[in-house]
């Protein structure tokens, strides 16, 4: 196991907080991650994401989907089963979860459905107008700033 440390990150930049903090999240939860349920990531367009989760034998009023301070928050808990069942063999694993995944800036949960044992959450990144790239048109000649006023003239 490697250990990073980010304190010369810290020292020496101004406004990455939110990158540093996501790096060291990231590298020291990475061997605590569980591994159940398994999911699928998908890039479906451009600015569209898929995120699919195998949720086998939870119902849709089983399972939660949450956004909260920039995470998605995908949860199940098992209703209580009335009644005493035996298994002679049980593969199928339907014990309560939580998974989080960290939403980068401007993205937003579209829309999300339970189907054939999978729960499917659709992401679209939507980036303001004022951050999106703009072309600025560029003028011959002298232009004056009609705000400066000249030096000459008011003396």
């Amino acid at each position: 196991m490697r250990n990073f440390d980010l304190a010369p990150l810290y020292r020496a930049t101004v406004g990455f907080d939110q990158i540093a903090d996501m790096m060291d999240r990231v590298l020291s939860n990475d061997l605590t991650q569980p591994t159940y349920p398994p999911y699928n990531i998908e890039k479906t367009a451009d600015d569209a994401y898929r995120i699919s989760v195998a949720v086998a034998g939870f119902a849709e009023a089983d399972l939660s989907v949450d956004v909260k301070e920039g995470s998605l928050i995908v949860s199940a808990r098992k209703a209580e089963e009335e009644g005493e069942r035996t298994f002679l063999h049980r593969g199928i694993a339907t014990r309560a979860f939580e998974r989080k995944f960290q939403l980068a800036d401007h993205v937003r949960v579209s829309g999300a459905a339970h189907a054939d044992g999978m729960l499917h959450i659709d992401l679209v990144r939507e980036v303001p107008e004022a951050l999106k790239p703009r072309r600025i048109a560029i003028t011959s000649g002298a232009t004056v700033n009609k705000d400066v006023v000249d030096a000459k003239t008011v003396n």
